[in-house]
């Protein structure tokens, strides 16, 4: 009889991972098809709700008790949640799915390098800026919308600091408190997409799909990485992560139909480079420090 292979435990979490990631792009192609009847804005409203009730009912989030500073961070931490998906989702109208993604990688890949203090990953920081050099509108000739661009970056911005408001929730109330974020986003971002769609938001024929945008987008894979990562290093799952940008450009192709240009497919390899070494570095430094 053949003796396993010493891989055999990291090929189901590296599967499932991938599945995650999958999952959570694919649920990012059947949001957009839902631009024509709930709007951008309405699409995220329905996604954090729905996203907000299920992590609600799996986490149960009124058993804590946080002080003032608690409460501060929580209410940070899901104001940079519900800003992250609305400009994201505006993003989407007009720029194609892996685009947006990997303009919206900037933002943590930026805080990653920032907060390293080292000259040496000045490197990772010149292959994103050659990616970001090749996705950018109006060079090349590349068509790209520049408010659809701000939007994908403004984004970033506000996942860098969902990553900073994130740590310090959850080192006061621990993971119920992404449940109280979800909640706050929600309702920061319901207003909104009322506001553009109206009493379409809740159409009997468009609440199914958005449950489906919900699960696929964090139900789902959020489920699943909180499982991988208690069975595969923190540095590997990070890097692994960082391909999220090429699922979402394959997600847009196959279920969107958005073809980029083979210049774009470098920008995005680029930084999908750049995130991953940045990642794989830190993860090494943490190792030997």
């Amino acid at each position: 009889m053949t003796a396993p292979s010493p891989r055999s435990p990291f090929l189901l979490p590296l599967i499932l991972l991938l599945v995650a990631m999958a999952s959570m792009q694919g649920g990012a192609s059947l949001a957009k098809s839902l631009f024509p009847q709930a709007g951008a804005a309405g699409t995220a409203a329905l996604r954090l709700t729905f996203s907000a009730l299920i992590l609600a009912l799996v986490l149960r989030p009124w058993r804590l008790r946080l002080d003032r500073a608690g409460w501060r961070a929580v209410m940070l931490y899901g104001l940079s949640l519900g800003t992250m998906n609305l400009l994201f989702y505006l993003s989407l109208r007009t720029v194609p799915l892996g685009i947006a993604v990997a303009l919206e990688f900037v933002g943590p890949l930026t805080l990653a390098v920032v907060t390293s203090r080292r000259a040496a990953d000045l490197l990772w920081v010149a292959l994103a800026a050659a990616g970001l050099w090749a996705l950018l509108p109006g060079l090349h000739g590349v068509s790209l919308d520049p408010l659809g661009a701000a939007c994908a970056l403004g984004a970033g911005a506000c996942w860098a600091l969902y990553v900073v408001f994130g740590r310090s929730a959850s080192l006061r109330g621990g993971v119920p408190t992404v449940a109280l974020a979800a909640l706050v986003a929600a309702g920061a971002v319901l207003p909104v997409g009322l506001a553009q769609a109206g009493a379409a938001l809740f159409s009997p024929q468009l609440l199914p799909y958005a449950l489906g945008v919900a699960l696929l987008s964090s139900a789902l894979p959020y489920g699943i990485e909180v499982w991988v990562l208690a069975r595969m290093p923190a540095r590997v799952f990070g890097t692994l992560m960082s391909l999220e940008p090429a699922f979402a450009a394959l997600s847009g192709l196959l279920f969107l139909g958005e073809r980029l240009t083979p210049l774009q497919w470098l920008g995005i390899a680029a930084v999908v480079a750049a995130s991953a070494g940045v990642t794989a570095a830190l993860g090494q430094r943490a190792r030997q420090g």
